[in-house]
């Protein structure tokens, strides 16, 4: 099964569709879940489990700051916890900067973000 991640602001959660990566600007907020989630890739062996990391973006589609986790439910130990945790932050920080259309930037910028990443049993 494919692993899914969703974006949330304001309460709204998107799940991360399976499109190609587009050439032309993001223009909404599904946009930017989609283009997220061609990024990540749980790590091996840990299944069942989820992390959520906050972050917000610049205008430019680059991060304001480092992800930072807010909550996570990681099958196994610490160390199953920590390569969950620090994979999502690597397939975050490793998707950006995107290309936001310039409505989109000028709407998103300074707003924060969660993001859920999973992985299926």
């Amino acid at each position: 099964m494919k692993p899914v991640i969703g974006l949330a602001v304001a309460g709204a959660f998107l799940v991360a569709a399976t499109n190609p990566l587009r050439a032309e600007p993001l223009r909404s907020v599904e946009e930017v879940s989609d283009a997220l989630g061609k990024c990540w890739t749980p790590p091996a062996g840990v299944t069942d489990s989820f992390v959520t990391l906050k972050f917000a973006f610049r205008g430019n589609g680059t991060l304001m700051g480092p992800p930072q986790p807010t909550a996570s439910r990681v099958s196994g130990g610490p160390e199953e916890r920590k390569a969950f945790v620090t994979a999502a932050t690597a397939a975050l920080q490793g998707c950006v900067p995107l290309e936001f259309s310039k409505d989109l930037a000028d709407a998103i910028a300074g707003t924060v973000f969660t993001l859920q990443f999973y992985s299926a049993r």
